[in-house]
């Protein structure tokens, strides 16, 4: 799964990239100092697979991985091609989702494309040019769905949608905000429309407006904003996390401590990116390996084997299940045994989110 971390130049973004997957992408004082875009795969945080490793005493342990794509700096005027505007809309179709970075600190030494402060005025920036190309591709539906009424009243349901999302776009109102029925998400997800992409705003704020960031009246701004979209914003420090990425354990731990806070923000961004697309993770535990498998909220059990290997979907006799909570608080898998805490599920049986897995399967 991929997210794109996009905003405005200077806002960031690029050292937010940095402190998540130390590679290094190239940062300046500048716009566009971000061309192609930047990739790094990076672990899920999960305290539950220390918790397995230290009972276990694995081989190796692997955690559920996500990536980020760092995607250059956006002006306006991106849609009809202005900057690298036609780069930045073709980057962010390839990408699930969308972590906004908002800047919502002053500093007269970093430049401001716009020349002051506003993080309403720069999310509205980028989600106009969004929005300007979803008018684009849903025109050109419109046009497609009007001929084909001609020979099925079928496409009636798709021009009302169609006109009603065109409508809201051009009101400013990204097609994410809008409720949808059953049948209605199915014909949305089809379109590829940008604004459905669902989206992650980052407050960037300064080291004094973190120790009460909540209200902070540019955070608070973003979050009115966000709430209209069904979107969610944590407000962190970038030039905090950049300290952080580079400390060892034990460094970072005693930092968080002194700045009052239990954990990073960028794991706050990592969590809750990977929540946002809709996924968990299944464990499975042993001694040659630990390991979180990602899966879609809803799997059942037998599509949730096929991500260890095809042959134990196709095999699939029954799932052996433990809730990570049960194990721990038992001690031992055959604790849990004895007391009856390990299920023996079946193929309609849908995840859960910590479940430890054994799949019993015959080929």
């Amino acid at each position: 799964m991929k997210l794109g971390i996009v905003g405005l130049p200077n806002v960031g973004k690029s050292t937010l990239f940095n402190s998540i997957t130390k590679a290094g992408a190239e940062c300046a004082n500048y716009p566009f100092c971000t061309i192609e875009p930047n990739v790094g795969v990076v672990p899920v945080p999960d305290e539950r697979l220390d918790d397995l490793t230290k009972m276990y005493n694995p081989q190796k342990t692997t955690h559920a991985i996500i990536e980020f794509v760092d995607i250059a700096g956006l002006v306006k005027g991106a849609s009809k091609g202005e900057g690298l505007g036609n780069k930045f809309l073709s980057h962010i179709r390839e990408t699930d989702a969308i972590v906004e970075v908002v800047r919502c600190f002053e500093n007269a030494n970093v430049v401001h494309v716009d020349g002051s402060i506003d993080p309403l005025r720069d999310i509205e920036t980028i989600n106009l040019e969004l929005i300007f190309a979803d008018i684009e591709t849903v025109d050109k539906r419109l046009d497609k769905a009007r001929k084909n009424l001609k020979a099925d009243k079928k496409y009636q349901a798709e021009i009302d949608l169609l006109e009603r999302i065109k409508q809201n776009l051009e009101n400013g109102v990204s097609a994410r905000a809008l409720d949808y029925n059953e049948d209605e998400k199915e014909l949305v997800k089809d379109m590829f429309l940008l604004t459905t992409k669902p989206i992650l705003y980052v407050a960037n704020v300064s080291e004094e407006q973190l120790e009460d960031a909540e209200n902070d009246e540019n955070v608070k701004k973003v979050k009115e904003y966000a709430k209209k979209e069904h979107a969610e914003v944590i407000p962190l420090c970038v030039k905090i996390e950049e300290e952080l990425s580079g400390l060892d354990d034990e460094d970072k731990k005693e930092m968080l401590e002194a700045l009052g806070q239990e954990e990073s923000g960028l794991d706050k961004v990592i969590k809750k990116s990977y929540d946002l697309l809709g996924l968990m993770s299944f464990l499975t535990a042993g001694e040659p390996e630990v390991r979180a498998w990602t899966i879609k909220k809803g799997t059942k059990a037998p599509q949730a084997a096929g991500k260890i290997h095809s042959d134990i979907e196709r095999g699939f006799i029954k799932a052996e299940v433990v809730s990570y909570t049960d194990l721990m608080k038992e001690g031992s898998m055959v604790a849990a045994r004895e007391k009856g805490l390990v299920r023996s599920e079946g193929k309609e049986y849908v995840m859960q989110d910590g479940d430890i897995v054994l799949f019993k399967f015959n080929v």
